[in-house]
């Protein structure tokens, strides 16, 4: 469904939600919306984005704002651990990658791996390894904008920072006792 736009009333409605992410309670019924309508993460990209597009284009807007804080929120040394061994290795892009596969998962799973991310063990077997990202996600709000609107979801951010946290790791990928440490179940069960 395409609306037009009047720029100008638009901005002035964005701008106002420059502090405002979306509920939280509404994200998280959103993706597990996306969860029990897919099989896969293509799917449940598709649902997202379908999702996305029967709301308003600030709620839009507050959900990809909502997305970051939850991102940000599990940038840990501990969940990068995580996200090395489940993935066999992992970027700078990759663990942004890692923890949009970990919110793709649901509430119980990001608070529960927020807390512990080597209750992340229960999701991996042999077989898995590099199946723990979801890049496609960071883009279902900016879709879904587009998709309503024609036009681009960047030109209407506000002025908004997520300040990623900065941490000293605590582990090494060359030294396995020191990640064993921090995720012993997920590191028996890599292949090593």
């Amino acid at each position: 469904m395409k609306i037009e736009l009047n720029k100008e009333k638009i901005m002035k409605e964005l701008n106002e939600l420059k502090n405002e992410l979306l509920k939280e309670e509404i994200f998280w019924n959103i993706i597990d919306t996306s969860i029990k309508k897919s099989e896969d993460i293509d799917e449940q990209e598709e649902v997202l984005i379908t999702e996305l597009e029967k709301m308003s284009i600030q709620e839009i807007l507050s959900f990809k704002l909502r997305l970051e804080d939850l991102a940000n929120a599990i940038h840990t040394s501990e969940m990068w651990c995580a996200g090395y061994l489940m993935n066999g290795g992992c970027s700078d892009d990759g663990f942004d990658y890692f923890k949009n596969w970990v919110i793709s998962r649901g509430k119980e799973v990001y608070y529960n791996a927020k807390k512990n991310p080597d209750t992340l063990s229960d999701y991996y077997t042999d077989g898995d390894e590099g199946e723990f990202e979801f890049e496609s996600l960071d883009y279902v709000a900016v879709d879904a904008f587009e998709n309503k609107t024609e036009e681009d979801l960047y030109d209407y951010m506000p002025e908004r920072t997520f300040y990623r946290s900065n941490f000293e790791f605590n582990w090494e990928e060359d030294d396995k006792e020191s990640m064993k440490r921090i995720c012993p179940k997920l590191f028996e069960k890599v292949e090593w």
